[in-house]
């Protein structure tokens, strides 16, 4: 069982660089047809300073976290998880070129069908290089345990 007193754990911050070529790639993938996310003067006449992050762009992001140890310290077992649930809340655009750093904590930790689900939802604050608060991130993961 995933130990509930990890509840509200702060865990280690990371730095990642929203890299232009990255963020055309991303907009491929999801099927964006808006030139803003691939073309930068066409981004620019859209009164763009660059490159916009596509939408969910800050999911794959997070992903980079250097440390992950975390997980294993709260009893998380990679092979038996599933993604539950992701929720953005935007507070400004981030661009091509940006430094965003990430800044997480375990909101929460609970069970359902008497534990053979455990849920942990983890909470993050994205800010840009000059601190301004770009989106608040929530996810969810769930373990199997049966």
């Amino acid at each position: 069982m995933i130990d509930k007193q990890f509840i509200g754990k702060q865990l280690p911050a990371f730095r990642a660089v929203a890299e232009a070529g990255r963020l055309r790639f991303f907009a491929k993938a999801i099927g964006e047809t808006n030139p803003v996310y691939f073309d930068e003067s066409a981004a620019r006449d859209a009164g763009h300073p660059g490159l916009p992050l596509p939408p969910t762009f800050l999911f794959s992001l997070e992903f980079e976290q250097p440390d992950a140890s975390w997980r294993d310290e709260i009893g998380i077992e990679l092979p038996r998880i599933l993604h539950g649930e992701q929720n953005f809340t935007y507070h400004r655009l981030a661009y091509a070129g940006d430094v965003l750093l990430f800044e997480s904590r375990i909101a929460d930790i609970y069970d359902k069908k008497g534990g053979l689900l455990e849920f942990v939802a983890r909470e993050t604050r994205v800010t840009n290089q000059s601190g301004e608060h770009v989106a608040d991130l929530r996810s969810v993961i769930v373990q199997r345990n049966g």
